[in-house]
């Protein structure tokens, strides 16, 4: 028996009898797509890797003397266990979410091409608007399912393998396990914002593409071009109209008070290439061509309907950004340097301070200053670089001289930077300090530091 189907831009044959067909539900396409999608062999495998591997890793470096210091937090892995889960959020942001996105989005649509089930699905369905719900329902659930895993598993990791401990934070104050606890995971919440634009681009690379590898490739592309851009010394207005830099944004969270202003404007940018994205992906699948059987994509749609709007979200964004605040600039100022070390300094001197078991002193008594430069005096004194020399003055009580610390800084576009200890030996040298979870490196030898950019 022929069928009409009853909505606009579904398949159907004219001159069916009255008696219509209903299309499929949402709800059973989108349980039809997610079986077809966990039935996949290389689904099930990173489902299994991502609930289990980091964990394994976590736990494992942990227990190691060298540790990965050159990523933030990496440093204290071994202090606590919610460091582990943002060192593992860090490589997350750089390589495994955006070949995640690419793996799942990437080729939700672009499989039924391969597989020439395109009439199979539209038959089966009879609804253009509700294949595309399921599907893009689907793929999203199986993406939150494999980034819970990443951030669960990392975390058990960490506290199996270290402990549930304080964690010292970006600007060295120190957060309880449980306030830890609630950044970590309001970190992790940060990062599926920008996850989720990926698998948007994803969407619509597998829509536009067809068959095409670039489809499934796309997202890691995407975020392989933007991370290579953020190294860059660009005006901060320009990094934060990128949707990936909500992968970097979260490690204003670790300061006090947090750096809630770059956050929340990197996931706005994340949600609005999330909406254009899918939308754009929507109004390309709506005008696909499925009788063709070798639909490779088309070039001059897929840069106009696909390219250049995502182009043109990225300047209007930046306009935006530009006029809304002081933001043309690289953002690291001499200033900004100079107080973002004190603020650490005198933290990280009360802790050196507790574990030394000496008298207790408060911030207002230290009255720390910081005084920068960088390079020489033809430098302009302001931007990322290698050579940030900082001295650090401060005063104890009922002392008379005045303290001074040497320290070395390298400071990276994104704002954020390593202050090497450079004398005198006592303050800020190399030496252990027992702790009541073991001997650790003196605090003020080495630490992580972040500059806010706006």
């Amino acid at each position: 028996m022929t069928a009409t189907l009853t909505e606009p831009g579904t398949p159907g044959t004219p001159g069916a009898p009255e008696a219509a067909v209903r299309p499929a539900s949402v709800a059973r396409g989108y349980r039809f797509e997610l079986v077809k999608l966990v039935s996949q062999w290389r689904i099930r495998l990173l489902v299994l890797a991502c609930w289990i591997a980091p964990a394994l890793f976590v736990a494992v470096v942990s227990q190691q003397s060298d540790l990965p210091v050159d990523t933030v937090f990496g440093r204290w892995m071994n202090a606590t266990g919610w460091a582990g889960s943002l060192v593992m959020l860090g490589f997350a942001g750089s390589y495994a979410l955006p070949l995640l996105t690419s793996v799942v989005a990437g080729d939700v649509f672009a499989s039924e091409d391969r597989l020439g089930t395109w009439r199979h699905l539209l038959v089966a369905v009879r609804s253009y608007r509700r294949i595309f719900a399921a599907k893009v329902l689907a793929s999203l659930t199986v993406i939150l399912v494999l980034v819970a895993g990443l951030a669960v598993s990392s975390v058990v990791g960490g506290v199996l393998g270290a402990g549930d401990n304080q964690l010292v934070g970006l600007d060295g104050h120190l957060l309880s396990p449980g306030a830890a606890a609630g950044q970590v995971l309001l970190a992790w919440v940060v990062a599926l914002a920008p996850t989720l634009a990926l698998a948007a681009v994803g969407l619509l690379g597998s829509v536009a593409l067809g068959r095409s590898p670039m489809g499934l490739l796309l997202p890691a592309l995407v975020a392989l071009a933007m991370a290579v851009a953020q190294l860059l010394p660009l005006p901060v207005a320009l990094r934060f109209a990128l949707p990936t830099y909500a992968f970097i944004s979260w490690e204003g969270l670790f300061t006090s008070p947090a750096q809630t202003g770059p956050v929340l404007i990197s996931v706005a940018v994340c949600l609005v290439w999330t909406v254009v994205a899918t939308a754009l992906a929507y109004f390309l699948f709506l005008r696909r061509d499925f009788t063709n059987l070798s639909y490779d994509g088309s070039a001059r749609r897929t840069i106009t309907v696909g390219a250049l709007p995502l182009v043109g979200l990225i300047v209007v964004a930046f306009a935006v950004l530009a006029a809304a605040t002081p933001s043309l600039g690289s953002g690291v100022t001499q200033d900004k340097v100079q107080r973002s070390l004190s603020v650490a300094f005198a933290h990280l001197y009360r802790l050196q301070t507790d574990e030394l078991h000496r008298p207790a002193v408060t911030e207002a008594q230290l009255d720390v200053t910081s005084a920068c430069t960088k390079g020489g005096d033809l430098v302009p004194q302001e931007g990322p670089g290698n050579d940030w020399r900082c001295v650090v003055t401060w005063h104890l009580p009922d002392v008379a001289t005045t303290g001074q610390a040497i320290y070395q800084l390298d400071v990276t576009s994104d704002g954020r930077y390593v202050a090497d200890g450079d004398g005198p030996k006592e303050v800020n040298g190399y030496f252990q300090v027992r702790t009541p979870i073991g001997d650790q490196p003196n605090p003020m030898w080495q630490f992580d530091g972040n500059v806010e950019l706006l």
